[in-house]
């Protein structure tokens, strides 16, 4: 029986989806650290994790049996992919599934921040009528900076333009300007034109300590600061500085450098009690609708491949998109990426007589996949010795077969 691990108040329905596969699951609240995680992977076939369990290489060694690896979120940083591919174990994420969500939390945000919703808030519940206008800003005609124009920024950029916003964005990579929005060249540009700055990056490393000090300070006087990517991009000691001082007049933050294991852990940050400041745990994907999509998804890859061997869009290995095996016996075969693997497997199919109904060969970097349809008459003794030669293969990875 193949074995399920799923961490982190993964949605139901990842449960449901696996259960019907005849897959045993086993569901635990919290994260795990890295000796708890390979004490915990023992006979497990799939992991299943959110943004707080850290996949390092060292728990890959020692989890033999894990084919398949799911991070229900859109990052990936969190994980040791190229370990991950070096042993054979596919790794599915949900790049699409709540970037609606993060984006109405993102306008939410700038409302709330722009009109001092905060501080509104906070004074009625103590007693004090305070009606003033001062302070307080329509978002139409303000101008938002977007660094990060992926599949967030992009949809933020549109949604805030339908608001009356004028958009302007930066990213490392180029992208096509959706509707009005502008390209700036630099950081800095963006900085000096926006009202509003909004961070949407990727978990990268070459992102650590993007937003500090010096970037505060050339934001406009009186702007609003956002971070709902990851939390060690930013400085929020400086962050700090820049809200107490009034040169930033607000700011959202939804992710931080080190972020409690578990529900009800006690949670610490230099942002705590400073006013027109917005704090949200790690929440901005966080709807039901989201949770269910990304539970839906990444479940189906991880079933499509133990069912298929379909590997589209995996994040670590060569994408071959596969339906139900044609014949008896699929053999499904990740191998290091050198000259005269395929020739060799086809050699190795050949000296066992073995008919070949549909093959295919995707490659990635340092790995190799190819996926072949044995004819349907196969005598399982000649199967087996198949298996046993191409496991054999010096380039061999991981082989499965599927029937």
């Amino acid at each position: 029986m193949l074995r399920a691990l799923l961490l982190e108040n993964l949605h139901p329905l990842a449960t449901e989806i696996l259960t019907a596969q005849g897959i045993e699951v086993v569901n635990r609240t919290g994260a795990l650290d890295e000796n708890e995680l390979i004490a915990a992977l023992d006979g497990v076939h799939l992991l299943g994790i959110r943004s707080k369990t850290q996949v390092t290489a060292r728990v890959l060694e020692h989890a033999p049996d894990l084919i398949g690896l799911g991070a229900f979120c859109i990052g990936t940083n969190q994980i040791d992919l190229g370990t991950a591919a070096r042993r054979g174990v596919a790794t599915f994420n949900a790049p699409f599934s709540n970037t609606r969500s993060v984006v109405e939390i993102a306008l939410a945000d700038i409302i709330s921040l722009t009109r001092r919703l905060t501080v509104f808030d906070r004074e009625m519940h103590q007693g004090i009528w305070n009606k003033s206008a001062i302070g307080a800003h329509e978002v139409r005609g303000r101008t938002l900076g977007i660094i990060g124009y992926g599949n967030i920024g992009t949809q933020l950029s549109v949604l805030a333009e339908n608001l009356g916003m004028s958009v302007v964005f930066y990213d490392t990579s180029e992208k096509l300007a959706l509707g009005n929005a502008r390209r700036m060249s630099s950081m800095d540009e963006l900085l000096d034109a926006a009202d509003i700055v909004t961070l949407h990056v990727d978990g990268r490393s070459g992102n650590a300590g993007l937003f500090g000090a010096e970037q505060f300070a050339r934001m406009r006087p009186g702007s609003i600061f956002l971070n709902l990517s990851r939390g060690f991009v930013v400085d929020y000691s400086a962050l700090r500085e820049a809200v107490l001082s009034g040169h930033v007049a607000g700011a959202a933050v939804d992710v931080f450098p080190v972020e409690p294991k578990r529900k009800g852990d006690p949670f610490e940050s230099d942002l705590i009690g400073l006013p027109n400041v917005i704090l949200t745990p790690h929440t901005g994907g966080s709807t039901e609708e989201a949770q269910e999509a990304i539970g839906r998804f990444v479940a189906t890859k991880l079933r499509d491949y133990l069912t298929t061997g379909s590997t589209t869009l995996s994040v670590n290995l060569p994408n071959l998109a596969l339906d139900q095996a044609s014949g008896a016996h699929r053999l499904a075969f990740l191998h290091h990426n050198t000259p005269g693997v395929l020739a060799a497997v086809n050699a190795m199919l050949a000296d066992h007589d073995v008919n070949i109904e549909g093959q295919l060969l995707a490659t990635r970097g340092e790995i190799g996949y190819v996926v072949t349809d044995a004819d349907s008459g196969l005598d399982p003794a000649v199967a087996e010795s198949v298996a046993e030669a191409l496991t054999g293969h010096p380039q061999s990875i991981r082989l499965r077969v599927l029937s």
